[in-house]
């Protein structure tokens, strides 16, 4: 007969140490967050293909914040698919055990804090996810849904925030131009002729410009042209839309002279730019998905 009876006595662990550990813990995660913001900030401002890495992050993680972009990109660059551990057991999987201290950490916003000038600040708390490829779930390479180009162009236009008129190539404000948004007219105007590839690559920055814009006659395109460049390139990659065209050797002279938190700032720009032309395209694209879905089970 075994005897159990050693194996009873076990020190409890006051709840009060508990309580410091964990604080301690979230303490030193939410400063690593902040350092390896400010080392991943510098170096994509100062490295073109670096600056196109995180629009490829940006465009795969649309959801989180340009400084959670930054901070998966300094942990696990390659990432796919993140969730926490809630996220995953809803996904029928779990993380692996030999992944568990080797999360990837992101901020997500904490309480409100009143400043000593009466301002109110926010706190930030680290937030641990974990890639698909430490969980127990197969990574399988989904076939990539094309998109049928009139539906991509008609989720484009969807809603837009001024005015699209199609225009003869002669009768364009710029020869040139595939799409140009003229803000005294509150219009853009898109050469007709041009495939749905060209469409979208040259009616994206304008449509951005637009939203940007707000209706402001007197708009300064020039001030913003960078980031509807930008934005464009990361709704390209995310509807899977050609993006060879796309240069960003001059990107670190955007950034030249910015402290890290002002080019945060820009990246944030860039990303809620995206976002928001993303937003109206997916109600058309869900949409669309769901009744191919259906088609197909009938």
């Amino acid at each position: 007969m075994q005897d159990f009876d050693s194996m009873l006595n076990v020190a409890a662990i006051p709840q009060d140490e508990k309580k410091a550990a964990f604080v301690s813990e979230s303490r030193e995660n939410r400063a690593r967050c902040y350092e390896m913001s400010e080392q991943m900030t510098e170096e994509v401002a100062a490295n073109a293909e670096t600056f196109r890495q995180y629009l490829d992050t940006q465009s795969r993680f649309d959801r989180y914040t340009a400084n959670n972009v930054l901070l998966v990109m300094a942990q696990r660059p390659d990432a796919q698919r993140l969730g926490d551990y809630g996220y995953w057991r809803d996904q029928g999987a779990f993380v692996r055990r030999s992944e568990r201290r080797n999360p990837i950490l992101i901020l997500e916003p904490g309480k409100e804090y009143e400043r000593d000038d009466g301002s109110i600040g926010q706190y930030y708390n680290a937030k641990k996810v974990y890639d698909i490829t430490q969980t127990n779930m197969r990574v399988q390479e989904e076939p990539e849904q094309k998109i049928e180009d009139r539906t991509l162009i008609r989720a484009l236009v969807n809603n837009p925030p001024v005015a699209i008129e199609s225009t003869a190539p002669e009768d364009m404000p710029v020869y040139d131009k595939g799409a140009l948004f003229v803000p005294k007219d509150g219009k853009i105007y898109v050469r007709t002729g041009m495939n749905a590839q060209d469409i979208f690559q040259s009616l994206t920055p304008e449509l951005l410009l637009a939203q940007i814009a707000k209706g402001d006659q007197g708009f300064n395109r020039d001030e913003y042209a960078f980031h509807a460049y930008c934005a464009s390139y990361i709704l390209c990659r995310k509807c899977g839309v050609e993006t060879g065209r796309y240069d960003f050797t001059l990107a670190p002279e955007q950034f030249a002279g910015l402290e890290p938190q002002e080019v945060r700032s820009e990246l944030s720009v860039i990303r809620n730019a995206a976002s928001e032309v993303s937003a109206r395209m997916a109600k058309v694209l869900d949409f669309g998905r769901n009744h191919q879905t259906q088609e197909q089970a009938r």
